[in-house]
């Protein structure tokens, strides 16, 4: 029996290239005269759906945003009769209303599709039992890993996020090879099969995990507590369908992107204009084929560069870089331009210390600004280096970024955990 690829059959950039000029074609014309706030944007800018001859023409196109989708709630940029509409799932906003997404059959047989991807690009088999440890409900994690596990053929767990019995219950009692999580998941799962003595009891051999930034010492932690083979970063957003959008090849030098599907612009957020490739920006996405909710120019707000080359997996679908952080994260400390990412990356270099740390910003009596980052000690370290290296990561965080800042040095397992997103950025000011 042959195996079934979900690989899409493009021998060529050009090729690849063709697609998505169909596909951009038919969903600006889609757009268009399915919605009437994408119909007034293109008329503002003078542009309609017979003006798109090349790729190129992109740039001519009027930019969404997150607004556009919280304004029209609860059935933003629609763009088919709502009896076509099958499933909604809503973003995990916490301010102001939420942004709710529409999805036709199509759009869920699409994204199920490319979704499985991401399983083959894994390396997985359907002899691979994938425990699923990610929210369900509006959200659009839980189902959508799910869907994409059945899709592929391989034993889908749905154990859902937290619970940490039941999570190693099933890690033992059912032998799962897989695990899909977040990173703060995947690193309190970690600890606590180790806590309780039984990586020797488990079968996990990969780790697919998203919806935050991992730290480069913070997957080495998880992967060498879980004795893992590989861990596999995948994006995903809500208004892009949801998670699956890409993954970590088996080199792990990149993520591919599902180019086939939508077009990824890496812009300057001041000035959005492209940015050299190789260089960050923030990503901008125009869907191919998405039927309920076509985005065109969607300024998703997360920061990446696209990978220049070819790939030595052999994938010819490009690559962008593991989200950086957001443009909305930066904050300004003393003049200068900060985003948490660039404080997690000089962190992830320094010996002796932990994955887990916490950024606090307040402001003094005499009116000046103060940075205190809190950081643990790595397990095994002896507490009496506490000074050495709270000068050490001290000077790498003036050299780097201009700025001084208080460190001090905690136990490990001190700070907290999360089953979803960790919180690591408090900004006290008035």
């Amino acid at each position: 029996m042959k195996k079934k690829t979900f690989m899409p059959k493009i021998s060529s950039i050009e090729e690849l290239h063709k697609i998505q000029l169909e596909g951009l074609k038919w969903t600006v014309k889609h757009a268009y005269y399915g919605n009437e706030t994408y119909k007034k944007k293109m008329d503002e800018v003078g542009i309609k759906p017979e003006d798109i001859r090349s790729l190129e023409d992109i740039k001519f196109l009027p930019f969404t945003t997150a607004e556009d989708l919280r304004e029209g709630y609860p059935f933003p940029l629609l763009c088919v009769p709502l009896e076509k509409v099958v499933r909604i799932h809503s973003s995990s906003g916490t301010t102001g209303k939420r942004k709710i997404l529409c999805y036709t059959q199509k759009d869920i047989d699409d994204w199920r599709y490319f979704f499985a991807r991401c399983y083959e690009m894994a390396g997985l088999t359907q002899k691979d039992r994938v425990q699923i440890a990610v929210g369900y409900g509006l959200w659009t994690a839980g189902v959508g890993f799910q869907l994409g596990c059945e899709t592929f053929g391989a034993l889908a767990i749905p154990v859902g996020p937290g619970n940490l019995d039941i999570q190693c219950q099933m890690l033992v009692d059912l032998q799962s090879t897989v695990v899909c999580c977040t990173a703060s998941m995947g690193l309190l799962l970690a600890e606590e099969i180790s806590r309780r003595g039984l990586k020797d009891k488990i079968n996990l051999k990969k780790m697919i995990y998203g919806s935050e930034r991992c730290s480069d010492s913070m997957r080495k932690r998880i992967q060498e507590l879980l004795g893992l083979e590989h861990m596999f970063d995948i994006p995903g957003m809500t208004e892009l369908y949801g998670p699956g959008t890409g993954l970590e090849c088996i080199a792990h030098k990149g993520i591919h992107y599902w180019a086939d599907y939508y077009i990824l612009e890496i812009l300057d957020p001041n000035t959005l204009e492209p940015v050299p490739e190789g260089e960050i920006g923030e990503m901008v996405v125009t869907t191919l084929r998405k039927e309920a909710v076509p985005l065109i120019r969607y300024r998703t707000r997360d920061l990446t560069r696209l990978i220049k080359g070819e790939c030595e997996c052999g994938c010819i679908l490009p690559r962008h870089d593991r989200i950086l952080g957001r443009t909305d994260d930066m904050f300004i400390f003393r003049g200068v331009n900060i985003y948490p990412g660039q404080i997690d990356t000089i962190l992830s270099k320094c010996e002796g210390i932990g994955s887990e740390y916490q950024i606090f910003l307040y402001r003094g009596e005499e009116g000046r600004d103060y940075m205190k980052i809190k950081i643990e000690r790595e397990p095994n370290v002896d507490p009496s280096l506490d000074e050495k290296l709270k000068k050490e990561i001290a000077h790498k965080i003036k050299t780097n970024l201009l700025v001084s800042a208080q460190i001090e040095i905690v136990d490990y397992g001190s700070l907290p955990r999360s089953i979803g997103k960790s919180k690591r950025f408090f900004d006290n000011r008035e």
